[in-house]
């Protein structure tokens, strides 16, 4: 019965502290500077409207895929650092896939 609740409890704290993520997006090349800003910047303001912190965000610039990914051999990559809850990277993990310019993204949880 102890353990149990302890382990609620757990669960609990886990599921209102921030973790600390990575997410690699590839966005078309296609796509314009003014889009690709205005998709960054939404994704930024999910994190933060969810009440995460993005703490640095890196554009890698264009580069050659590995594999054409719809008939695309190249993308522009960015890395955003952020932290949220756990509860939240699901949620930011299906809106990345309903986007039409992200060709790819990864989103990792960084332990440490």
């Amino acid at each position: 019965m102890v353990r149990s609740k302890i382990k609620k409890e757990e669960a609990k704290t886990e599921e209102t502290q921030l973790r600390d993520y990575e997410l690699v997006i590839v966005v078309s090349p296609e796509t314009a500077d003014d889009a690709l800003e205005a998709a960054l910047k939404n994704v930024n303001q999910f994190i933060t409207g969810k009440g995460g912190v993005v703490s640095e965000a890196e554009r890698w610039g264009k580069r050659k895929l590995s594999y054409p990914i719809k008939s695309h051999l190249e993308g522009n990559y960015v890395l955003t650092r952020c932290q949220m809850k756990p509860a939240w990277a699901k949620e930011l993990d299906a809106n990345l896939n309903l986007s039409e310019d992200v060709l790819r993204h990864l989103l990792l949880k960084v332990e440490g």
